[in-house]
This record gives structure tokens, C-alpha cells and sequence, in this order.
């Protein structure tokens, strides 16, 4: 019975335009698209497989068996069956018959016998992997209540027709004994005429990607799937679940985002050994904080800093060390073969996407790194993450993430801003574990600049040699050779000191000035001739006008005289000291004025002393000190809940002729472990960040002979900094 039927309209047959005299000339396709859509839009075999799956999951199917075996009838073939709802002859030639049918786009949720999911294949093109598999088709199924109907189709006689009209299923009431009897209802799909069998390795990606279908934070008894090769008698049942180590991640977040986009999560590190201590710690990260940080690199696509516009999801990322040592931690602890690990680790790498349960990406092994974490790693390798480390899955909805769409051939999202957004937010997740994980791999390599000094001295044989002076076991002329080499590598030491303070200030503060004074520039010629092209209306317009053109006529002042401050230190020839002194105050309230419109933005408050203190300190370079703290401490002010403010204090130092100033906050200040570690290179706290602003603030004092430490805990119960610096002789 033909239920593709369609009439062929005669070659010459047109239809007048009565109105304009035009001829209208109908579109037709021609039947080889069929193929064409087969293996364009479903891109590999193990793919074709899955969509087929996830047919029977639409189904509401509680079990899908797949079969690989040589049939008689048939020769080498691929049974898939289920026992979901099946379809009746109407459904059939309605729906299945209809490629690209909106049948599920319009039906998004598929309901019966007490279950409820919400459609997976909502593209309509799920049959074509059918024809990717093989060049034959033969269908059993029935619906509940319904006769059981046989379909048959011969895919490669479709390319060899010439319309529509040629090309057909057969389909009849199956003459033979139903094979869903037991259940009432279900699909049996056979593909034959397959060509080359399966070999082994695609076997083993094939059990792999099945293992990896459905979401673990779905409930895994709801549909469960078996793989069988008969040919070879050899049953393999494909559980959803792991081997027991990737159930005990060493490094793991769970959490949640909120229909704002800010990250709430618990971290958890569980170390093989149990020689190590174990930590949790709650981490949050704003939607504000990741819209600033993206933003600054020209990722203006964003909806607002106020709110994210990819909706809520879930999320859980798990990861592992796979140095050789830590393979044979968890080999040890496990009772498996080190290459398993790896091999386990690869099998489920990367982050997936469930959407309602079903995973969306990725697909095959090449869109495994979707996010860009590999390329992401190579600016800063050993503390971030490679898509072989991790395991981690992301949870969205249809309703919930509306605009999150994955491409007809399901290989990636369809570029918008909210999927932006979800990728920006997906990427922090992944950062937050990684700043956490950097805290528990006990990065012992990092120092302060001093201490790379410190074992650079020859006082522990000076004493010892003086001991055994005072003895009688050497004479003073050893005593003497020591004390001289002493002396020299002392005075060598502090010269290579002195020398790498000045190379490395030039070499972070230069660059940092040079990008500041590009930037600064180029954005305000374009501003300051935009403010030229509308004074003339300012002038003569309303008063409201008139103040909004002063205040960015203001705004646009206090730009350039930025950058009239730091084009000195983008002069690598700099000399320290060769420009006029500081008053401390002024310059911290001119540092407050740049950052006044964000602070205001986040409801920060500050308070600045009025006192008058006059130091001895390079404007640019005392405005990178303050500024660096300020942006620190707007960073963490913005995750705090309750009163936001910064509050700068001044006082005496120990020391002559020179002041102490301290910095606090009321945000969520520094975590115990923290304490030592913020000042050394490279060490941060914020998922984007490089760990240079406080090395940079705290050399710049020492450079002035000063020292930055932070006060734990924070005086305002947030985070404190002091540092001093030289005040100017009134002689």
C-alpha cells in the first residue's frame, strides 16, 4: 500500500497569473534528497544509532534492545526494539512518513501509562538514520489497542526514481504473530543490506556513547538500553553507570545557576590518599563579575549585566591529576590497570548537555571540547583543565532554556546570545574549579619575590666556621675567606635584587601602561568628537541635556588625565622619582572618581580620610597600587548580600617618614588557607582572573621600600590590606 502517494503535475503544466502575467512554476524535489539528508545531516553511523534510540525514548519506551546479527531473510542486520507506544496506521502516514514533520515540535511532550518526557527529536529527521545504516527497512509496530503494521522500504530505490511520486513504503497488517504481544506495544526496526559489519573498536565507541545518552541526573531505571552481537553469542547489557573511581572524583563541583545567571555551588576534594585532608567549600560567582570580565574582551552580544539571558540550569564537573603518579594513586586505591583510567576518563570527557534528560552534545568525539577548554588551557598550562581531565555534565530544559538550540545535525548550538551567555557562565563553572583545585594541588613552586633570595646567603657557614673558630678546629684566616666571600655574594645578592624589582616592574607595569594608554586614547577620540558633534545642541537644549553633557565632558577629562599618569610608565627609560609628589588623599580620591560609576553600579560605598599627606611616590605608580585594590575589592564586595563599602585609613609607620594605609572591605573576605598565598604570582580567586594584580600593587611597594600584607580577619569583616609608604621631608 502506497502512503507516500503524490500525483506528478504534467512538465508543461503552469498556472496564469492573472494580474501581472506570470507563469507560476511548482518546486518539486527530487527523490535523491532522501539520501542526501541521510548522511549530510546525520553525521556518522554510532549518531544514526543514537537518534534511533532516542525515537524509542520519545516512545516513552522503558527498554530498547539493540541487536547486531545475521538474519536469513535479511544477511547482516541492525534490530532496534522497544517497548513504547508504537504507532498506528494514521500516526504512520501522517507523521513518520513526513519528513521534517512538526509533529513533535508541536507535541513537545510525549505522555501515556503514567509517564511523562518531554521529546528529544523534534527535528523529524530521526528515519533518515535509517538510511545512513543500510539500504533496506522493515518495520514492525503497534500502538496500544491497534493491529500490528509491517512497513517496508527500499531506500536505494528512491535515488533511482524520478519524483515523489515513485517513491513509497510499503505497509500491511502483519500477517504473522505479534512480536509485542507481552507488552501491548512497541517498534521493531531491522536495517539490512548494511555492508561491512561492525568491527570491534567501533563496537566499543558505540557501547560508550549509549552509556552516555541519558543524563545522570535523570533517574536511570526509567529507560534502560542492551547491546547484543548474536553472531558472536555475546550479550553485552550497556548500564548507565561508571567504574567505581569516576564515581569518586578527586575534584568536584555540583551546583546550580539561577534565572540571573550567578553560580552557587559546593566543591569538594576528596583525595586518593587518605594521608591528605579533605575540603568543601561553598563557592558563588555573579552574573555582574562574568558579564564585566567578558565584556572587557569585546563580547558585547551579552543582554545586560543585570540578568542573563540563557535561563537556569544545573551542572556537576568532575576531574582528576593524570600525572603517572596520580594514575597509580587511583590504580592502587581502585584495584584497576592504569591505562583503564584513562581510557574510562576518555570514554565520558569533556562537558555534555542534557536537555530534559537526553544528551544534546556532544555527539561524536570530535565536538568533545565544544566549550574550547583545550585552547582556553594553553595560555596557563598546569593550573587549568584539558577536556581529558574532566567529566561533567550540564542540565537544561526546553522551557527553561528556550533559545539553547543545537544545529539540524547535531554537532553544536546555533550562535546567539543567550548561548553566548550559557557558554560564558558553562566556562566560569569550570574556573571555580579550578581555582579551588589549585588551592589542594599545594602549588609549593610559587614564592614571594623576596623569598627567591633567602637561601641565596652564606650566614649558615659564617656561623658554623665561627664556631669552630671559637674551637680551636680552623684558624682565622679560614674565618676571614669566608667572611669576605660573605660579604660579596651579599652585595651580589642585593644587586640582582635590585635589578630584577626594576626589570620586573618595568616588564608588568610597562606593558599594563602601554595596553592603558592605547586603550585609553582610542576611546576618546571617538568620545570626544561625539561630545564636539552635539555641544552646539547641548548649548541651546534643555536642562537635563545640558547636565548630561557636562558630566561626560567631565568624565572625558578625568580619562585623559589617566592617561596623562600612566604615559610615563609606558616609557620603558622611566626614572623613578623624577616627577612631582603625590598627596596620597587626592590620588586615592581621583582613583575612587575612575571607579565611582561600577562602584555605584554595585552599591558600593567608600570613605576616603580629608587629611593632606604628601608621598614621596610616582603618581602612576601609586594609582596602580590603589586601583588594583579597589577593583579587588569591588570583585568580592559584589558577592556580598549585606552592606558594601571600602574604607581607606591612614596612620603613622613604625618607621620615620612614613605612612601607613589601610584598605578594608565589608565583602566575604579571605579564606584561612588564602592568607599566604594572594600576594605570590599567578595566584588568584576569580575564575578569569591572572594573579597579578596584588603582585604587581605589593612589588610597587616594595619598590619604595615598603611592604603589603593582608590583616586576617578583615577589620570591617571582610578583607584588610596595609601597606606603607615614604612620606615627603617638609626640609
Amino acid at each position: 500500500m502506497n502512503v507516500l502517494q503524490k500525483e506528478k503535475p504534467p512538465a508543461d503544466q503552469t498556472q496564469d497569473d492573472e494580474e501581472g502575467g506570470f507563469e507560476r512554476l511548482p518546486f518539486r524535489i527530487h527523490p535523491r534528497v532522501f539520501e542526501s539528508l541521510g548522511k549530510d545531516l546525520v553525521t556518522d553511523d554510532i549518531v544514526a544509532v543514537i537518534e534511533l534510540v532516542k525515537n524509542s525514548y520519545d516512545a516513552l519506551a522503558r527498554n530498547v534492545r539493540i541487536r547486531f546479527h545475521t538474519n536469513d531473510s535479511f544477511g547482516y542486520c541492525l534490530e532496534i526494539e522497544d517497548d513504547g507506544e508504537g504507532m498506528t496506521k494514521d500516526v504512520l502516514e501522517h507523521a513518520w512518513c513526513v519528513v521534517a514533520t512538526p509533529f513533535k515540535a508541536k507535541n513537545p511532550l510525549a505522555a501515556g501509562a503514567g509517564r511523562k518526557r518531554r521529546v528529544v527529536g523534534e527535528k523529524g529527521l530521526g528515519r533518515l538514520s535509517t538510511l545512513r545504516l543500510g539500504k533496506r527497512l522493515h518495520m514492525l509496530t503497534q500502538a496500544e489497542n491497534s493491529p500490528c503494521w509491517e512497513v517496508s522500504i527500499d531506500w536505494s530505490a528512491f535515488g533511482k526514481s524520478d519524483s515523489l511520486s515513485e517513491s513509497f513504503a510499503d505497509i500491511r497488517k502483519y500477517p504473522g504473530e505479534s512480536p509485542f504481544s507481552e507488552t501491548g506495544s512497541g517498534t521493531r526496526l531491522t536495517i539490512h543490506d548494511m555492508g561491512a559489519r561492525w568491527e570491534e573498536n567501533k563496537m566499543s565507541d558505540l557501547r560508550n556513547n549509549l552509556s552516555r545518552l541519558i543524563s545522570p541526573f535523570a533517574q536511570a531505571d526509567e529507560f534502560n538500553i542492551s547491546l547484543e552481537r548474536a553472531e558472536l553469542l555475546f550479550p553485552d547489557k550497556i548500564k548507565i553507570e561508571a567504574p567505581e573511581f569516576l564515581e569518586n572524583p578527586k575534584y568536584l563541583i555540583r551546583g546550580r545557576v539561577d534565572q540571573k545567571g550567578d553560580v552557587r555551588a559546593e566543591y569538594r576534594f576528596t583525595p586518593v590518599s587518605s594521608a591528605e585532608p579533605a575540603r568543601e567549600k561553598t563557592v558563588y560567582e555573579t552574573w555582574r563579575n562574568i558579564y564585566a570580565s567578558r565584556n572587557n574582551r569585546g563580547a558585547l552580544e551579552y543582554s545586560s549585566p543585570e540578568r542573563a539571558g540563557c535561563g537556569p540550569f544545573d551542572f556537576e564537573i568532575r576531574a582528576w591529576d593524570l600525572s603517572a603518579d596520580d594514575t597509580e594513586e587511583i590504580a592502587g586505591r581502585f584495584g584497576i590497570k592504569r591505562s583503564q583510567i584513562r581510557k574510562a576518563i576518555g570514554a565520558h570527557k569533556g562537558l555534555s548537555i542534557y536537555r530534559d534528560g537526553v544528551l544534546v552534545l556532544p555527539k561524536s568525539d570530535k565536538n568533545r571540547d565544544w566549550l574550547g577548554l583545550d585552547l582556553r588551557r594553553v595560555s596557563r598550562i598546569g593550573t587549568r583543565l584539558s577536556t581529558n581531565q574532566i567529566l561533567g555534565y550540564v542540565s537544561i530544559s526546553a522551557e527553561g532554556n528556550p533559545e539553547i538550540r543545537d544545529t539540524s545535525d547535531r554537532e553544536r548550538l546555533i550562535s546567539c546570545p543567550e548561548v553566548a551567555e550559557f557558554e560564558a557562565i558553562a566556562t566560569t563553572a569550570v574556573a571555580l574549579l579550578e581555582t579551588e583545585r589549585d588551592k589542594d594541588r599545594g602549588d609549593r613552586k610559587k614564592q614571594k619575590l623576596e623569598s627567591l633570595f633567602e637561601k641565596l646567603s652564606a650566614r649558615d657557614l659564617l656561623d658554623k666556621v665561627s664556631r669552630l673558630l671559637a674551637e680551636g678546629k680552623v684558624d682565622a684566616v679560614l674565618k676571614n675567606s669566608v667572611e669576605e666571600h660573605f660579604r660579596n655574594l651579599e652585595e651580589t645578592k642585593e644587586d640582582i635584587r635590585s635589578r630584577f624589582v626594576d626589570y620586573s616592574r618595568m616588564a608588568t607595569i610597562g606593558t599594563i601602561a602601554e595596553m592603558l594608554v592605547h586603550e585609553i586614547r582610542n576611546r576618546t577620540a571617538v568620545i570626544g568628537f561625539a561630545l564636539k558633534q552635539i555641544k552646539s545642541h547641548a548649548a541651546s537644549g534643555n536642562g537635563t541635556l545640558k547636565e548630561e553633557y557636562d558630566m561626560a565632558d567631565s568624565s572625558l577629562d578625568a580619562l585623559e588625565r589617566l592617561t596623562d599618569t600612566f604615559l610615563p610608565l609606558a616609557n620603558r627609560s622611566f626614572t623613578r622619582g623624577t616627577r612631582p609628589v603625590s598627596m596620597l588623599e587626592e590620588q586615592i580620591r581621583n582613583c575612587v572618581g575612575i571607579r565611582e560609576a561600577e562602584m555605584e553600579k554595585r552599591n558600593i560605598a567608600w570613605d576616603v580620610p580629608e587629611s593632606e599627606t604628601p608621598v614621596a611616590v610616582d603618581p602612576g605608580e601609586l594609582d596602580a597600587i590603589i586601583l588594583n585594590l579597589l577593583q579587588n575589592a569591588e570583585y568580592w564586595l559584589d558577592k556580598s548580600d549585606g552592606r558594601r563599602k571600602i574604607a581607606f585609613r591612614l596612620a603613622p609607620a613604625d618607621k620615620e617618614q612614613r605612612v601607613r594605609v589601610y584598605v578594608h572591605d565589608t565583602g566575604p573576605g579571605i579564606d584561612d588557607g588564602d592568607v599566604d598565598r594572594i600576594f605570590l604570582p599567578g595566584v588568584t580567586g576569580k575564575p578569569d582572573g591572572i594573579g597579578m594584580g596584588l603582585t604587581v600593587a605589593s612589588e610597587l611597594v616594595a619598590a619604595y621600600g615598603g611592604h603589603m600584607s593582608a590583616i586576617h580577619p578583615g577589620v570591617m569583616g571582610g578583607a584588610s590590606f596595609v601597606f606603607d609608604l615614604p612620606v615627603q621631608s617638609q626640609n
